[in-house]
């Protein structure tokens, strides 16, 4: 088996990501950076973010395992003391794959004949470079709202308890193939309406927001911030493509959120 270890960069996770590349290669297994089997994210939830970006193009042939340094991640299961577990469990233990929905977001420009794809694990936000964002909002190719306000959340389930849940969005277990939209201080008055409730879309369910102003965007995909000019759609849904996550032990999604929001 083929494995490659991503670091949080801190001298505490570089450490260890030695250790576990040098415990691995005794058990025979072999370091590839380009082509893994296993990708081993040491740090937290944002370094197995970078993880899933780097090897997004691999996600039917590579599966992420997160070793956390810091505080219990989302996607990181295991800690610092317990590598030596982890390592014979890689080494020895047949895994169990567990798959979590990502967000398909495709932006088309004015002009035509161009368009540009993104995956997200957590996250996309939409938000106007200057003043206030308008967007028309289609679901299932029918107008639902016209948004005004300072941006829009779309969240998969397991991105729903990062900024989703900050923004009032509803927690969703990642069993679920879905996307949730939730608003960012939308505008509601005698003049302007929007839903103001998040809006959980199931698979086989698209939405689109079409710009009312030719202004320039600010989208973000999980970490990522990008600008985009001449925007003349933005198209969301669950994504074909899954992540993979490797499993040698349960690691249920309610105890993390409990650990994670509510355990002293």
């Amino acid at each position: 088996m083929k494995f490659a270890i991503t670091s949080k960069g801190d001298a505490k996770s570089n450490t260890l990501m030695q250790r576990m590349r040098t415990y691995l290669q005794d058990f025979q297994l072999e370091y590839d950076e380009d082509q893994p089997d296993i990708v081993i994210s040491v740090g937290g939830d944002g370094t197995l973010l970078y993880a899933f970006h780097r090897y997004k193009n691999r996600l039917d042939k590579t599966a992420f395992v997160g070793v956390h340094t810091g505080h219990l991640g989302f996607y990181a299961d295991w800690t610092p003391d317990e590598i030596e577990k982890l390592v014979i469990a890689l080494a020895k233990t047949p895994f169990q794959i567990v798959e979590y929905p990502l967000l398909e977001t495709i932006v088309r420009y004015q002009h035509g004949g161009r368009e540009t794809r993104f995956l997200a694990l957590n996250e996309s936000t939409v938000k106007s470079v200057e003043g206030t964002l308008v967007m028309d909002v289609e679901i299932r190719g029918q107008h639902f709202e016209t948004f005004r306000g300072d941006g829009l959340c779309i969240a998969t389930p397991s991105g729903s308890t990062a900024y989703n849940k900050a923004l009032g969005g509803a927690i969703v277990h990642p069993s679920i193939d879905a996307i949730q939209i939730t608003e960012l201080a939308s505008i509601n008055n005698r003049v302007f309406r929007t839903v103001g409730s998040p809006l959980l879309l199931p698979a086989h369910h698209t939405c689109m927001f079409r710009p009312v102003n030719a202004v320039n965007f600010q989208i973000t995909i999980d970490h990522l911030t990008l600008l985009q000019e001449d925007v003349k759609s933005i198209q969301c849904r669950v994504a074909d493509e899954k992540i993979r996550f490797a499993r040698f032990r349960p690691f249920p999604f309610w105890k993390r959120v409990h650990d994670s929001f509510i355990a002293n």
